[in-house]
């Protein structure tokens, strides 16, 4: 989304707030000095909303002199005059890169685009509404932040297996005695030596297989997290839950388990390795 037409449109919306706020002050006064005519009776004609549809350029003048009369007198822009749920929702339409460049704008619009409002909604549509009732301690825009991490970081373990790296594979996993594998075939390896063995078995025999995963749902702590998801096939469908641990400045995985998921009662089969 382009952020001068965001910036323009939350202006204008402002404006639109301010100028019939102003106007109905003034009609109100009016009414109690004196009756207005209403033009034989037809009152739609007084009214921007009106069946015409349009709005005249009397009224555009209008609304443009009011503004600027009103920023002078109260010395605030209509962004910070505008209510904060209004702004919220606004901002609830923009994706993630979109809101940090906003920010980047000016000093106001980083004020606006890191509102923690505007950062949970952001959260909920691009992730999950399960965790609708927490509060993250540094805020939900440093949640969102973290999420995206390990996010990233999951996709990276499905790009290993589809690669077949096993060089990688071991830079990803953090290497400790108290890791474990539970692979979809039922078998399981604790220790960092003993998953490498798997892997480089699983990579060894099988062939490359093409997945598919879904209903990704990640949970972050300060230097833990686990992420459950599907993963889908021709030759079956399994559940999966990865656990990570944050050290030396990066995320390591510690724990994988993938489980086949039964269908109408019958036992599926092998998804993914692992």
């Amino acid at each position: 989304m382009d952020i001068n037409f965001f910036s323009g449109t939350v202006t204008f919306i402002c404006c639109v707030f301010a100028a019939a706020a102003i106007l109905t002050r003034r009609s109100n006064s009016k009414s109690k000095s004196k009756s207005v005519p209403t033009n034989g009776g037809d009152n739609s004609r007084n009214c921007a909303c009106g069946s015409g549809g349009g709005v005249s350029s009397e009224m555009v003048e209008k609304v443009s002199v009011t503004v600027a009369a009103g920023e002078k007198q109260t010395g605030a822009s209509m962004m910070e005059q505008l209510v904060p749920e209004i702004t919220t929702h606004a901002l609830s339409y923009l994706d993630y890169p979109s809101l940090c460049r906003l920010s980047m704008t000016n000093s106001l619009m980083r004020k606006a685009a890191n509102d923690d409002n505007a950062w949970k909604a952001l959260y909920h549509k691009d992730f999950t509404l399960e965790q609708d009732s927490m509060t993250p301690i540094n805020g939900w825009k440093a949640y969102y932040a973290a999420t995206r991490a390990i996010m990233n970081v999951n996709a990276e373990f499905f790009k290993i297996i589809k690669e077949r790296s096993l060089p990688a594979m071991e830079r990803f996993w953090l290497n400790a005695d108290y890791v474990k594998c539970f692979h979809a075939s039922g078998e399981y390896f604790t220790g960092y030596n003993a998953v490498m063995g798997s892997w480089q078995l699983a990579f060894n025999w099988e062939q490359n297989v093409d997945f598919e995963i879904r209903d990704v749902r990640a949970r972050v702590m300060t230097d833990a997290a686990w992420v459950t998801m599907k993963a889908y096939l021709n030759m079956g469908s399994g559940n999966v839950t990865n656990v990570f641990e944050f050290h030396n400045g990066r995320w390591y995985m510690v724990h994988h388990h993938c489980s086949v998921m039964l269908i109408h009662g019958g036992a599926g089969q092998q998804v993914v390795q692992g």
